[in-house]
C-alpha cells in the first residue's frame, strides 16, 4: 500500500489556534501534534511511501516537526515521503491543465496496488491492514471507514453515511442536510482504501469532468458513483473542528480508558523525540488528574490539566481544566480555568484567566496577560 494525506482542509473554527499553523501540526495530549495519527497509523500498516497535500505557506511547522522522518521510519533507504502544494492544484485546474497529475504520476511511481487515502481532522489509531483486509473480501471500487457519532461530535459539513444491510454505502449527505432524528450518526472519518489502479482511472476521468480540486472531495463524489463498501471503526475517535471539540479532545486523554485506547493499543502513536530533562515538582506543588510533557517546572496548583514541554506554573498559581502549551509561564497568584494557552503565553502575576466548559478561553500565541479574562471575552 501507500498513502495519501490530505492537510488542505482548514476550519476558521479552530482560529486563532491555526492561525500560524496548520490544523495537521496542532499539539495534542501534550507531546504530539494530529498529525501523528495519520503518520503513525500510515507506517504501523507497513506503508513505506507516503504523499501529504498542504496549503502553500503553511508548512514551517510540519517540516520542523517531520525533518527527515526519522520518528515515523520513513528516513531508510525503502522508505520515501513527498509534500505537495494544494494551491498547485488549484492554479493548475483554473488554467485548465490536468491539476491531478502529481498525484497520478505519484501512484504509478509507488507500484503499489493499494492506496490509502486518510484526512487530517480525525484523531483515531486504527488498524489501517484490517481495512484492507475489509477491502479485499468485496467487489466495491473503494472502501470508507465511519464511526458512529453523538451529533454533538460532528462538525455542520461533515459526511454522513448511510449503509445498507450488505455493508454498502447507499447515500451520503452533509451533517446540515441530514434529516433523520437518530442521536447517533454515521460519520465518515475520511479515510479510503482503493485499488491503486482504479484511483489512477478514477482521477484521470475525473480531471476531465472538472471534478473538485481537493481529493478528499473527489473521494466522496466516488461514493456517489460507484459501488462502495463501508468499514466500521469501533475504537476511539476525536473529531477536530473547532475550539470546543479541540479542547474535549484534549482533556479526555485525563480519562484512562480513551487515554490507553489512543495511546496504548497494540500500534504505537509515534511523535517527533526530544532529549529533555524530566518535570519537576516542587514540595509547594499540588497536582492532581493532570499530564505534563519533559521540562516544565511546577510550583503551584495544578487540577486536570495537560502540559506541553517547559511550561512554568510559579508559587501560589492555579490551573485548572485547561491545554497549556510549550513554554508558558503562569505567574505567581494567577489563575487559570477552562482555558487553552497557546505557545509561549505569559499569564502575569495575579491575573485571573476565566472561560467555561462550553466555551474554553484561548490565549494567542506569544501573548501577555496582564489584565482579568472571563467568559470568553
Amino acid at each position: 500500500m501507500c498513502a495519501i494525506l490530505g492537510n488542505a482542509h482548514e476550519s476558521r473554527e479552530l482560529l486563532p489556534l491555526t492561525e500560524k499553523r496548520p490544523l495537521a501540526t496542532l499539539p495534542f495530549d501534550c507531546k504530539y501534534r494530529l498529525l501523528d495519527f495519520a503518520l503513525s497509523n500510515v507506517v504501523n500498516a507497513n506503508i513505506k511511501s507516503v504523499y501529504m497535500v498542504f496549503n502553500q505557506g503553511r508548512t514551517k511547522s510540519v517540516f520542523d516537526h517531520i525533518g527527515g522522518g526519522r520518528e515515523w521510519h520513513l528516513d531508510s533507504i525503502e522508505s520515501r515521503f513527498f509534500i505537495h502544494f494544494y494551491q498547485d492544484v488549484l492554479q493548475k485546474r483554473a488554467d485548465g491543465e490536468n491539476y491531478y497529475e502529481a498525484a497520478i504520476d505519484y501512484l504509478k511511481k509507488s507500484k503499489s496496488e493499494y492506496t490509502v487515502f486518510i484526512g487530517n481532522k480525525m484523531i483515531c489509531n486504527i488498524d489501517l491492514r484490517g481495512v484492507l483486509k475489509s477491502h479485499q473480501s468485496n467487489d466495491s471500487k473503494l472502501t470508507v471507514v465511519y464511526k458512529k457519532m453523538p451529533k454533538d461530535q460532528i462538525a455542520y459539513q461533515d459526511l454522513i453515511l448511510t449503509i445498507n444491510e450488505n455493508g454498502q454505502v447507499e447515500e451520503q449527505n452533509r451533517f446540515y442536510d441530514e434529516q433523520s432524528d437518530t442521536e447517533l450518526k454515521n460519520l465518515c472519518m475520511n479515510i479510503f482504501i482503493m485499488n491503486t489502479k482504479w484511483l489512477i482511472y478514477a482521477l484521470e476521468e475525473g480531471q476531465k469532468k472538472g471534478g473538485p480540486a481537493s481529493m478528499q472531495e473527489f473521494l466522496a463524489l466516488c461514493m456517489e458513483l460507484y459501488p462502495t463498501t463501508a468499514y466500521e471503526y469501533t475504537g476511539f475517535l476525536s473529531n477536530v473542528f473547532d475550539i470546543k471539540s479541540y479542547y474535549e479532545a484534549n482533556m479526555s486523554m485525563l480519562e484512562p480508558k480513551k487515554f490507553s485506547s489512543l495511546l496504548y493499543a497494540d500500534r504505537k502513536i509515534f511523535t517527533k523525540l526530544k532529549n529533555e530533562v524530566a518535570t519537576y515538582y516542587s514540595g509547594d506543588s499540588d497536582v492532581r488528574n493532570s499530564q505534563f510533557a519533559t521540562g516544565c517546572i511546577v510550583e503551584g496548583v495544578v487540577r486536570n490539566s495537560l502540559f506541553s514541554r517547559n511550561a512554568h506554573v510559579e508559587k501560589q498559581a492555579e490551573i485548572h481544566d485547561s491545554v497549556v502549551m510549550a513554554n508558558a509561564v503562569i505567574k505567581k497568584g494567577a489563575i487559570v480555568k477552562y482555558a487553552i494557552l497557546d505557545k509561549n503565553v505569559e499569564i502575569e502575576a495575579g491575573v485571573k484567566v476565566t472561560g467555561t466548559p462550553e466555551k474554553p478561553i484561548v490565549i494567542k500565541k506569544g501573548q501577555k496577560i496582564k489584565e482579568d479574562i472571563f467568559g470568553g471575552e
